[in-house]
Parts: structure tokens; C-alpha cells; sequence
């Protein structure tokens, strides 16, 4: 053996072979993207907050993003007039706070506020830099996610468009409930108030107080304390068979008392026309 070829192959820690880094780097452990998202680390923390509790505020600098491992929150706008709305609802597995990506002088747009108790990783906009250079995985996982959060926008922006408000509150209930969720839905939704709700529809709190009871009334959905969502109001909202009169009264389920009732009213009619 000549002594360049033993040289190479000498494993000592000073001549440690180029063979066995080879099989070292071909043998690397890929990314545990799951693993990162539960865990707190360099440039990154868990943060748990309580109800009502606020992530970061509107005009606040865009410094890191946030993940939510546990809990509902929401994101609100405020106006230059002072009316605050409600942009949308978060759910666990949702990044938010996705302006710090932009650059490093940019601005909270709006605020991030707990509705229940709230598990978040807070990442650094340095680390978020670095992971998302150097692992794909997580990488592909956030492109991901906001490709379907423009998908879910222009679809917001269509129902807003096209859709009356009574459909609007039917599609944010089944969102809220997480219907089309490959783990199943959740049919008891957050806490929410009428108020959020109207925000999020564009209508009056007095609107939705009669949808939810119409709602109520025709068996979609059943409350007490919280809002549970039943499969009914899917079901209806795909064969687009919602009540198409907004101020209209609810249907009624037994169809032989209205029948009754346009019987009697027949009988009445010419009686009263002899009157006359």
C-alpha cells in the first residue's frame, strides 16, 4: 500500500477518512418539519396566551411569523374612522403574520387577537430567513399554506360578490367548523359573537340574529352556549336549497298545516266576496 493511499485511509481524529464523511452527509437526517413547528429553539418560542390576549397589533413592526399550535384566534382591521372588522378566523396549524416576509421595515396590517386559549411558535424573521434557504420541506409546507390562503381570499372576495347574506353566514359557519378538513370537521365551533359574525358577512348584527335562528328552526344548526354545526346546513348549501327571500319567514317542516291553512283560507274567500 503506498503511503499516500494509507494516509488517506488513517482515523485518527486528524485524518478522519473522506469515505466516512461521505456516508456521514449521505446519511443526514432530513428535516422534521413537524418537530420544528412544536418546538422552541434558536431565533424561535412558544408563547401561551389567554383569552382575549393580543399576538401583535396593527402598525406594529412585522418582526417574525407566528404559527398556531393550539386554540382559535382572529385577525382585525381597524379603519381610519375608527370601525373595526373582523378579516378573518384562525385555526391551529395557520401561520399568520406573513408581512415580515416583505422585508424588514414592514408593518403589522392587522391585529391578532386569542378567542381562546392560544399555543403559538413565534419565529424570528432572521430564523425564518435561514430555514427557509436552507430546508425545502418547510419551505414547500409555507408556500403551500399561502397559496391556499389566496385560494380561500378570492373565494371570501366571490361570496361577498355574488352571494346574499344569509349564504355568506351559512359558508363562514361551515368554515368555521372546519367542513372539508381531511381529519373531519369539528361541529362546535369557538365561542364567537353575532357581532364577529356580522363583521365577517358585512351585515348587521340583527341580520344575523335571525339567520342563526332560522337556521336553529330548520334543524342546521342547534345552540346552547356554543354554536354546534350540523351536516344538514352542508347538505343544503350544496344543492343551493337556503330560503331565497332574506326577510322571509322559515319553511315549515310539516307541509299539511300550511296545506290546512290554504284550504281554509279558499273557503273563506267567497263568503267574504258576498259580504262585499
Amino acid at each position: 500500500m503506498s503511503d499516500e493511499f494509507a494516509e488517506l485511509y488513517r482515523t485518527d481524529s486528524r485524518h478522519f477518512p473522506v469515505q466516512c464523511l461521505r456516508m456521514v452527509q449521505k446519511h443526514a437526517r432530513p428535516f422534521n418539519t413537524d418537530g420544528y413547528l412544536a418546538t422552541a429553539g434558536p431565533g424561535r418560542k412558544i408563547i401561551h396566551l389567554k383569552a382575549k390576549q393580543i399576538f401583535s397589533s396593527q402598525g406594529d413592526t412585522a418582526d417574525c411569523l407566528f404559527y398556531l399550535r393550539m386554540g382559535r384566534a382572529k385577525l382585525t382591521i381597524v379603519s381610519k374612522g375608527g370601525k373595526e372588522a373582523t378579516v378573518t378566523l384562525l385555526a391551529p396549524g395557520d401561520f399568520f403574520g406573513e408581512e415580515c416576509m416583505a422585508g424588514p421595515n414592514e408593518f403589522r396590517t392587522t391585529s391578532a387577537t386569542a378567542i381562546t386559549v392560544c399555543v403559538v411558535l413565534k419565529i424570528a424573521s432572521k430564523e425564518l430567513t435561514r430555514v427557509l434557504h436552507q430546508e425545502n420541506a418547510f419551505s414547500d409546507l409555507l408556500v403551500q399554506f399561502l397559496a391556499l390562503r389566496s385560494t380561500r381570499t378570492q373565494a371570501d372576495l366571490v361570496d361577498q360578490l355574488f352571494n346574499n347574506s344569509e349564504r355568506r353566514l351559512a359558508r363562514t359557519l361551515l368554515l368555521m367548523a372546519d367542513y372539508g378538513n381531511a381529519s373531519g370537521p369539528e361541529t362546535l365551533i369557538p365561542p364567537v359573537t353575532q357581532e364577529t359574525l356580522a363583521d365577517m358577512i358585512g351585515t348587521t348584527r340583527s341580520r344575523v340574529s335571525f339567520f342563526m335562528n332560522r337556521f336553529r328552526k330548520l334543524g342546521y344548526i342547534s345552540y346552547k352556549g356554543r354554536i354546534r354545526i350540523h351536516k344538514s346546513l352542508l347538505t343544503m348549501v350544496l344543492q343551493d336549497r337556503l330560503p331565497e327571500q332574506n326577510a322571509s319567514r322559515p319553511k315549515i317542516l310539516d307541509s299539511r298545516s300550511g296545506q290546512a291553512r290554504s284550504a281554509k283560507r279558499a273557503k273563506l274567500r267567497p263568503a267574504r266576496m258576498g259580504m262585499r
